[in-house]
């Protein structure tokens, strides 16, 4: 770091790592010289968008002059619909990230803290810290998030917690005892966002519907995505629901425009096909199970998981085992930056993904 940027930077995000996303496959082709490659690492949906996206997109492409409505005015009242709120409680952004970052943004200041817990997801840190908030990271309880350790750090400089349900990257999740029991704990100057991103993957009767409990905590923001069931993750587009209040200064911080007019058609198209998400959950399902009873197999242990993706333990430092797999055409995701270097995440993909993924990772073990 050269001196020029030490004298002017925020010190905090000077001691921020870049966000490392899962290697694409035309990085890896272009590296290896490997033409067949299949990605399952950033638990995408491997069967791509539906139908009703392709025309949708058809149909928005020839707008592109113009700017998109910047208040997302029908995607907000398709969500509404759907979900059983007000458009006023629901806030748009490009990606789940970016609805992420107003909520830190609006709660946090210099001096405030923001609580995480260990092994998730790398942006709640990330936007703690760029907001000036002191992170507060609590040790987690067999892999997930240890809500009543959490509640107990809780302080009057708290300003926000982010709980995930399920979590990435271990897929575990909290039922709904223990997520309003932790939510009776939380005061009224501390905002508690519950990130669902991959709350359609999971059907449980105990799995909480965090929507569903916004009347009774009106300090909660529960945050959602296009990126994962939906097969839009190039499109960038997420949003939360939370109260009116806290909607209006989200939308006070955003930037105009934050939503494309791609993002916005596309995902109003995808919303409106839910026979698509039905069938991606089942082929989820199917895959889920796929993936168990060839890791079972090899004797390779993994965390149950509720969304789309599962971690197995390898049980030594997993790099050498990620390198070998890349060597092999296999993308998957190290995740020693979450605390966890012996596991490795691998995306539920389809049978014939699957399937190679556990003969390439029999060859390398």
């Amino acid at each position: 770091m050269t001196q020029f940027v030490e004298r002017w930077a925020n010190r905090d995000v000077l001691t921020l790592q870049p966000y490392q996303a899962g290697k694409p496959i035309e990085e890896l082709e272009r590296e290896l010289g490997i033409t067949d490659v299949i990605k399952l690492a950033s638990n995408e949906n491997p069967r791509g968008p539906g139908p009703a996206v392709h025309a949708a997109l058809a149909r928005a492409s020839t707008t592109l002059s113009r700017y998109p409505d910047g208040s997302g005015y029908r995607l907000k009242r398709a969500l509404a619909r759907q979900l059983g709120v007000d458009a006023e409680q629901i806030s748009l952004g490009n990606g789940s990230n970016d609805v992420l970052e107003l909520v830190a943004r609006v709660a946090l200041s210099p001096g405030s803290e923001g609580i995480v817990s260990a092994h998730v997801f790398v942006v709640y840190p990330l936007a703690v810290i760029a907001h000036g908030g002191k992170l507060v990271t609590v040790p987690a309880k067999d892999w997930t998030h240890d809500l009543e350790a959490m509640a107990r750090a809780v302080t009057d400089k708290t300003r926000i917690v982010f709980v995930a349900n399920p979590n990435n990257p271990t897929g575990t999740w909290v039922n709904k005892q223990q997520l309003t029991t932790f939510l009776d704990r939380i005061p009224d100057h501390v905002i508690a966002v519950l990130d669902e991103a991959y709350f359609e993957y999971l059907r449980h009767a105990d799995y909480p519907n965090g929507v569903s409990l916004l009347n009774r905590y009106p300090n909660l923001v529960v945050t959602r995505t296009f990126s994962k069931i939906y097969g839009l993750a190039g499109m960038r587009v997420g949003y939360c629901v939370s109260h009116r209040d806290i909607a209006d200064l989200l939308n006070r911080v955003r930037q105009p425009f934050n939503v494309s007019s791609l993002a916005l058609e596309c995902a109003e198209a995808a919303l409106g096909d839910q026979e698509f998400v039905r069938r991606s959950r089942e082929i989820n399902d199917e895959g889920m199970e796929q993936l168990h009873r060839g890791l079972d197999q090899l004797g390779v242990d993994y965390i149950r998981s509720g969304g789309n993706f599962l971690c197995i333990d390898l049980k030594r430092p997993a790099a050498a085992t990620y390198d070998a797999l890349l060597r092999l055409g296999v993308i998957v995701r190290p995740i020693a930056g979450y605390g966890m270097p012996n596991h490795l995440r691998v995306t539920v993909g389809l049978h014939e993904e699957n399937a190679r993924f556990l003969d390439a990772l029999a060859r390398v073990l």
